[in-house]
């Protein structure tokens, strides 16, 4: 059809309908706008180079380009970062992850990560709702100024716990309610607030301080973990055949949201790491992953270029499952000597686990 047609030759159906008669060839014409429109510039292949057609797929050479979902990147600011990456094996990547810094010099972030339980439905739905409504709400709810004192700690552990609360009934908003295994994913959550660590989880999502001092602060809500608690080897607990069976969880059958919190002071610079499965399958003990953070870290660069070192490096591991890692650079303060008669991580414990399992 050329530009200044309003009907098809071969048929007759009206092209355009809603613009009425066309102006006279004199006229400029919204209508011509829309007929002589460029297309949509589309994609470059990863792997050639070739344009990537509306099916997602390259003309030239046949490959699925990556979907936004399967990997992402935050940097929110020069000292928090984080990758979430689909890995190797699985189809889709389930795992999510928030972050959000305050802005300018000051010492107050979020980090949140959650992973979708594989054999539920939309678990990728269920687990990136979660984790972008808990980052909000803990956005939020951060206090003025750094001091540390009782109430802001108290605030921050009621916002923790607000925070699942919160991100469950996002997980219920987004997922279908009749589905016949409801989506569901685990949680969790860090604040840095100066120079402590206010957590909580649920599930086997772990949170790390790593560096000057290396410390797991999560426990995990498992069979493994039971099974360590049993008298079995953390070895042999993580690689068994309910390694990845958890008895807590987000989402619509959950029977418990009410996660473990607890806080720690940094001593030292260290390393926050909020993160899925998907790293610490291949480096559980804090000893053992403070070993690849430092190597990640070696050769400079952001937290989520050293985020994105530590996800290559998982997935070289096999990538069995998706892999996140989220990382904040941690700096003790004046505020040390204030907190150093105090414990070093503090931690409510949630009631008995579930019969129930999720894998």
């Amino acid at each position: 059809m050329r530009p200044d047609e309003r009907y098809c030759e071969n048929c007759g159906w009206d092209v355009h309908p809603e613009v009425g008669a066309l102006p006279g060839p004199s006229d400029s014409s919204e209508a011509t706008v829309k007929l002589n429109r460029p297309q949509q510039s589309r994609p470059a292949c990863v792997e050639c180079g070739g344009q990537v057609d509306s099916d997602g797929y390259c003309q030239t050479c046949g490959t699925k380009a990556p979907s936004p979902r399967d990997r992402f990147e935050a940097s929110p600011a020069d000292w928090v970062g984080g990758v979430c990456d689909r890995g190797v094996v699985h189809a889709r990547n389930e795992d999510a992850m928030a972050l959000w810094a305050a802005p300018g010099d000051e010492r107050n972030a979020v980090l949140v990560v959650c992973d979708g339980v594989t054999s539920s439905q939309d678990s990728d739905v269920a687990s990136l709702a979660a984790a972008e409504r808990a980052r909000d709400v803990l956005a939020a709810s951060q206090p003025a100024g750094l001091a540390v004192t009782a109430s802001h700690d108290a605030a921050l552990d009621a916002a923790l716990v607000d925070a699942a609360a919160q991100a469950n009934a996002a997980v219920l908003a987004t997922t279908a309610a009749d589905s016949v295994n409801a989506a569901s994913c685990t949680f969790a959550a860090a604040v840095v607030h100066g120079d402590r660590v206010h957590w909580a989880s649920l599930g086997d999502s772990r949170i790390y301080v790593l560096g000057a001092e290396s410390v797991q602060l999560s426990t995990d809500d498992s069979v493994a973990e039971e099974l360590i608690r049993a008298g079995s080897s953390r070895h042999d607990a993580e690689t068994g055949p309910q390694a990845h069976a958890i008895t807590r969880w987000l989402g619509r059958d959950a029977d418990d949201i009410v996660p473990r919190t607890g806080t720690h002071q940094v001593t030292g610079d260290s390393w926050l790491v909020v993160c899925s499965d998907g790293l610490w399958n291949y480096a559980s003990e804090p000893s053992a992953l403070a070993a690849q953070v430092a190597t990640a870290a070696e050769p400079g660069g952001s937290p989520t270029q050293i985020a994105a070192r530590l996800v290559k490096w998982a997935n070289a591991q096999g990538g069995k499952d998706n892999v996140t890692v989220a990382l904040a650079r941690l700096t003790a303060t004046l505020n040390e000597a204030a907190g150093a008669d105090e414990a070093p991580a503090t931690a409510v414990q949630p009631a008995p686990p579930i019969v129930e399992e999720k894998i």
